[in-house]
């Protein structure tokens, strides 16, 4: 390991030995308009805050002193949606009046600092307007995917109680407009809790009826509106509440703090991303998901950055090539998808015929997170892009980056199967059940050791004692991220599934996540799914559902039993592995996730309810059709 200062050991040493000089030190990159009293707030663990006392605003960090610094003329964001056939810059300066605008819109409303407001829109760029025009005021945001299901719109309003929701009137996907109002007014009228003001953005695919004396027109009320200029916040107030699905069902408001959460981005950019200002960033999410908030907004913004925002999918709009086209047009240096996007692009052109007509000489590097990248998805990425892939494991609840290969720091070798090591601020241990740490190797419970680094959670909205009971309960001392994997001699993590994924067989802890490794180094595969079902004999057996490579034409049963063979002799007679089918597709959440908890429910023949966040219910249907097919999903 070199050893020289800035070497990603040194670095990492440093933000684990004095983590307020550290953290200190990154927070000078942030403007800030009172500086904080203290860097760690430690007089409540564990419950930690970062940079109390101190004042800031998220907004001027991300657009006003870009301006006030000679970057107006800059793209922002590049719109790019191949649904609608259309594209559109958006300067800094540009945004700096759009937001100043739509923040007059919000503050007419009443909306000030601490309220809350409901953005329910798609993959435009108002969505990061209305994003950052609460921001600018002081207002918390809560990002709704849009079209997401009435009665989930309506949990959310509930919970957060929004003083005025912004939406779109409809979202475009292939094919096929989604009109929002319906859904909107089916969420209000199931609610407790009633708006005083929604803000509808009209487009020309589907206009929508509004109701009079609640409902506003974007553009009209942008019209009549004066500027808001950018308030004070201070850093332990919230930016924004994201909703993640809980447990028990009722959604989980996790809360990003403002101080925290913009000098963890802004410092991750350069570190993690090798990002310089006036470089293009593409973060092929979308605004609903975590990813999204981090590294389509605030990130990229705050670093000076331009920032791609697609309203597409990786195939289909109009074919495996987009993401190409995109990265060759816009000149972008470093992509950051999931697994799952590669997965889609690979299925449908596993020879890389539509790379060969675009130059992405300009792409350095790609980022995937998400879920698990498998090694074969790894590989050949790496074989038709020729740049460095790096596979960073974080969440929801953390906003950034748990481990990582920082390549802005030192790029560190690769090991497939890993996203490396912790990033700086992070210390990870691999527990068992009674929380001690389990030998290197050896898979167990992944858990953070407290404080967490800046930009995670330090709260659920509304909700202490549920934070307390769902994280830092079971291993005291320690944040419980709910994944399961182990730690090598080296210090490289790997995380291998959820932890109700590692399954129990005649006594022996399975990995999913390693039998789908082998599943998915065949040839004809190109994704996988493994769960555990319910077995008299042994408590648990795996099942593998196999998705096929466009063009494949071989028996079902020939490839499935070559499945079988190859987890047998990679993994030994342990696994217990003798049940594969081939599946059209899987069905997935429409951030990419893989829904394996609901199909091990459906091959158990156990009650189960539609998942709120699917992204086409029709799939289930076909999954417990061809699960039928192997004794499985009875009745």
């Amino acid at each position: 390991m070199p050893t020289m200062t800035n070497s990603f050991d040194a670095v990492y040493r440093r933000s684990i030995d004095d983590p307020r000089g550290f953290w200190g030190a990154a927070a000078a990159a942030v403007h800030w308009f009172t500086p904080w009293d203290s860097v760690l707030d430690d007089s409540e663990a564990p419950f930690y805050r970062w940079f109390a006392g101190g004042e800031t605003n998220v907004c001027y960090n991300a657009v006003d002193r870009h301006v006030e610094n000679g970057r107006g003329a800059q793209a922002a964001f590049i719109h790019d949606s191949p649904v609608t056939d259309s594209q559109q810059t958006v300067t800094y300066a540009d945004l700096q009046a759009r937001v100043a605008r739509f923040a007059g819109v919000l503050a007419a409303h009443g909306v000030g600092l601490g309220d809350r407001v409901i953005i329910y829109m798609p993959m435009l760029p108002e969505a990061a307007v209305a994003m950052l025009a609460c921001a600018r005021i002081g207002a918390i945001h809560s990002v709704v995917f849009g079209g997401f299901a009435a009665n989930e719109l309506a949990v959310r309003i509930d919970d957060a109680q929004p003083k005025v929701i912004v939406a779109a009137s409809c979202g475009i996907e292939p094919g096929r407009v989604v009109e929002y109002k319906p859904l909107l007014d089916a969420a209000i009228a199931r609610a407790e809790h009633q708006p005083s003001a929604c803000i509808i953005l009209q487009r020309p695919q589907a206009r929508a009826g509004l109701i009079k004396g609640r409902d506003f027109d974007w553009r009209e009320a942008a019209a009549a509106a004066s500027d808001a200029d950018c308030v004070p916040v201070a850093a332990t107030e919230p930016l924004y509440i994201l909703y993640t699905s809980g447990t028990t069902g009722a959604p989980k408001g996790v809360v990003r703090d403002t101080g925290g959460g913009i000098v963890a981005l802004q410092w991750s950019m350069p570190n993690i991303y090798n990002m310089a200002p006036g470089e293009v960033f593409w973060t092929a999410s979308d605004v609903g998901w975590v990813v999204g908030h981090s590294y389509i907004v605030y990130a990229p913004l705050l670093n000076g950055n331009t920032s791609i925002m697609f309203e597409g999918k990786p195939v289909g709009t109009p074919d495996p090539g987009v993401f190409w086209r995109i990265i060759s047009e816009h000149k972008v240096k470093s992509l950051f998808t999931a697994p799952t996007a590669f997965r889609a692009i690979k299925k449908e052109d596993p020879n890389g015929e539509y790379l060969k007509k675009y130059d992405t000489s300009c792409l350095e590097s790609l980022f995937l997170a998400g879920e698990r990248t498998d090694p074969d998805t790894l590989r050949w990425a790496q074989n038709k892009l020729g740049v460095p892939v790096i596979d960073h494991w974080w969440q929801t609840e953390t906003g950034w980056a748990i481990c990582a290969n920082c390549l802005g720091i030192e790029q560190l070798p690769v090991k497939e199967g890993s996203p490396t090591k912790p990033a700086p601020g992070w210390r990870l241990a691999a527990l068992d059940s009674a929380g001690r740490e389990v030998k290197a190797g050896d898979i167990g419970a992944l858990v953070a050791k407290l404080p967490l680094p800046p930009g995670t959670f330090p709260t659920l909205w509304n909700a202490r004692q549920r934070y307390f009971d769902s994280y830092l309960k079971t291993f005291p001392g320690h944040y419980e991220t709910g994944d399961a994997g182990y730690i090598d001699a080296d210090g490289y993590v790997f995380v291998m599934s959820r932890t109700d994924d590692v399954i129990n067989v005649a006594g022996h802890r399975l990995s999913t996540g390693a039998i789908e490794e082998v599943l998915a180094s065949h040839p004809d595969v190109a994704e996988c799914a493994v769960m555990g079902v319910a077995d008299a004999l042994k408590g648990e057996l795996p099942l593998g559902c196999l998705v096929l490579s466009a063009g494949v034409e071989r028996a079902h049963a020939d490839i499935a039993a070559e499945a079988v063979q190859l987890v047998r002799e990679r993994i030994g007679p342990v696994a217990a592995f003798k049940s594969a089918v081939v599946v059209a597709r899987l069905p997935k959440t429409r951030s990419g996730k893989i829904l394996r908890g609901t199909m091990k429910k459906i091959a158990d023949g156990e009650a189960w309810n539609m998942p709120a966040t699917i992204d086409d219910p029709a799939i289930l249907d076909e999954i417990t059709a061809a699960l039928q097919t192997v004794g499985y999903a009875q009745e």
